[in-house]
């Protein structure tokens, strides 16, 4: 159907912006030509066609609201490690594949719906305008809201309601796909920054030899390295946790530890103190006998381990974690409990 089977007064009414027609002559040989004559389309002249484009419009987007479900239960769903066959690719992962498709198809959907509707139901009038100054002026701007005002009615967002309600709806849900991948930041802390692997009764093994301490094994200004029993170098989460659980110990004279908690929870003057820096976690590995000072190699933090540990120099913020020790039924050194407080880096939660 074209505009010239539609009687005179179902045609939309004509927009007089086509500009002015100039002629060439010799003062002037490249005259303006002008707009070609507008064609109307067929949604333009028949309400059906144009009901069919909405529901094209509406349908694109209902498709993408799936699509965006859809990523966002694959997410939640699919094993991250569950691989299928996909011809022609082979296999591939399926949670990738799964996200991927969906994904892309919730993207495609809502920009083909948006051109569509642009295409088949926004005004397509061509509408020529003179050059102006870059400065705006009070007409320009009131111009500039009038043709706004004017899109919007054209645009036909009030009156077609299939369209605004599924546009908005995809529009809506798509941002989730984007939230869902705060997931792969990892499941919330909770409390595992403030506790670790070491409990009342776990033995004090040795990093170097694997095998349980037992006093004897500690000589006075010596500097042993700890872990907790049972924690394996084979161990999946191994590095996760010996972040947390590394121990220095130390054996002192009693009557050098000034600090009185500090002797309560020491062994005979055998200490266990964390042995990740307070200041940024780094691993502290030098001793000085003498002052019974411990040097963090990173940033020179420096603490004072005949005084609860307290930080006599450098950036770090607290002292060391002391960890409470005993003697078990075996001889062995054994801990009383877990830090009782967080190690490590200060956080905003430390308490």
């Amino acid at each position: 159907m074209s505009s010239q089977d539609i009687p005179e007064e179902n045609l939309p009414a004509e927009q007089d912006a086509h500009g002015a027609v100039g002629i060439a002559d010799e003062k002037d040989p490249f005259a303006d030509p002008g707009l070609p004559p507008h064609e109307h389309r067929i949604q333009d002249i028949d309400e059906r066609a144009a009901r069919r484009s909405e529901r094209t419009v509406a349908m694109l987007f209902t498709v993408s609201m799936l699509a965006t479900i859809g990523f966002i239960a694959s997410y939640v769903a699919i094993p991250h490690d569950k691989a299928i066959y996909v011809f022609p690719i082979g296999h591939i992962n399926a949670l990738n594949f799964a996200l991927g498709l969906t994904l892309g198809l919730a993207l495609f959907a809502i920009g083909a719906g948006a051109v569509h509707w642009a295409r088949t139901l926004m005004s397509d009038v061509e509408i020529a305008d003179e050059r102006h100054p870059i400065e705006a002026s009070p007409e320009v701007k009131a111009k500039v809201m009038a043709d706004f005002k004017q899109g919007a009615k054209e645009s036909a967002l009030g009156r077609r309601k299939l369209i605004r309600n599924t546009m908005f709806g995809a529009l809506a849900l798509f941002p989730l796909s984007g939230v869902m991948l705060l997931r792969d930041l990892g499941p919330l802390p909770g409390t595992k920054l403030r506790h670790t692997l070491w409990s009342k009764g776990k033995l004090l093994v040795n990093m170097n030899t694997n095998e349980p301490l037992r006093p004897s094994d500690v000589a006075v200004g010596s500097l042993t390295f700890a872990k907790p029993e049972g924690l394996e170098e084979k161990d999946e989460n191994f590095q996760t946790e010996i972040a947390k659980a590394a121990l220095m110990i130390v054996r002192l004279q009693p009557e050098n530890i000034k600090d009185k908690q500090e002797l309560d929870w020491s062994y005979q003057g055998i200490v266990a103190y964390s042995k990740i820096c307070t200041h940024v976690g780094c691993p502290i590995s030098l001793y000085e006998q003498q002052t019974h000072h411990v040097l963090c190699p990173c940033h020179q933090s420096t603490f004072d381990l005949s005084d609860g540990a307290r930080v006599i120099f450098g950036p770090a913020g607290h002292a060391l974690p002391q960890l409470r020790i005993g003697v078990n039924s075996d001889g062995y050194l054994e801990a009383l409990g877990d830090f009782e407080e967080p190690v490590g880096p200060a956080f905003w939660e430390r308490g």
